[in-house]
Order: C-alpha cells, then structure tokens, then sequence
C-alpha cells in the first residue's frame, strides 16, 4: 500500500469548508491545483467533468461519513488524490443519506486502469478500520493526517 503516495501532506484539507458536493469538488480540485507542478498545465475542467460524470453514474459517498469520488482524467501523467476532512458535514447525497466527513479524491490518467483499482481498494482497507476513521477524521491538521494514513501503513504492512 502506498496511500501516502497518494495522498500527500500537501493535498491533505483539514476544515472543509464546503457545504455540498458540487462545491466540495470545486474545494479539493483548488488543492489538487495548488501542489500542481508549475510547468504542467492543470487540467482543472477535464477534473471537475470528470468527477460529475462519474458522480452522476452513482453517488460515491460510501456510507459512514465517508466519500471517495474517483475518476479517470484525461490530461493527466499520473495519479493524483487529496483528502479532505470536514468538522461540520457536507450534504453529498450518500448511499446511506447520511452527511460525509472523510473525502478521498482519487483521479487516475486513463492508462493506469489497474492502479486506480489497487488505491481504491487500499483506501477500502483503510475505511474498514474503524479507530484509523476516527483519528482521521480528529485530525487537527493535515500533518497529524499524514500520519495516520503513515501508522496505517505501516501496520498492515507488518
């Protein structure tokens, strides 16, 4: 697992600020575009259209407080995430009608198919693990959040 690959310090948002999904999305892409290398064109429409079309297939908040929109996007070199934690709750019309807490945006260039199922599956792992969902979604900020998904790491790999 290589969660912290994905999802570095630096695209990880403790205090959401979003109240809905369709700004929520706007939020985490903002993130995404702040740790975007400067000599490579951000691909900020591809991203967002991306995302409300997979969305729009069914909803990607999970159950739990938890979401994990995901998609393939065209004009990417390689995968990208961010993390978001919200204190108050984001209306994003989950499965189990429930507000979420825990955002994990996974966007995937259209060739790395395979490792767009392997992250996905390794956050699965992630969210079964109820105690690393709760120290998640305490975190104060996004280094103590790096560190979590860091313990988690390392524990599965023992």
């Amino acid at each position: 697992m290589m969660l912290q690959k994905v999802f570095l310090q630096s695209a990880i948002k403790v205090g959401l600020e979003s109240e809905a999904k369709d700004e929520l999305f706007e939020e985490l892409v903002d993130v995404l575009a702040k740790n975007w290398p400067a000599r490579a064109t951000f691909p900020r429409k591809n991203i967002l259209d991306a995302l409300m079309r997979r969305e729009a297939k069914m909803s990607t908040g999970i159950s739990k407080g938890i979401a994990l929109p995901h998609a393939t996007v065209e004009g990417l070199d390689a995968m990208a995430g961010v993390l978001g934690i919200s204190s108050k709750g984001i209306d994003y019309d989950a499965l189990d009608g429930n507000p979420v807490y825990l955002v994990f945006m996974v966007l995937t260039p259209p060739k790395d198919a395979e490792l767009h199922l392997q992250t996905l599956q390794n956050i699965a792992a992630l969210i079964e693990d109820r105690e690393i969902v709760s120290r998640l979604a305490a975190a104060p900020s996004s280094a103590e959040a790096f560190a979590v998904i860091k313990d988690f790491e390392r524990d599965v790999a023992m």
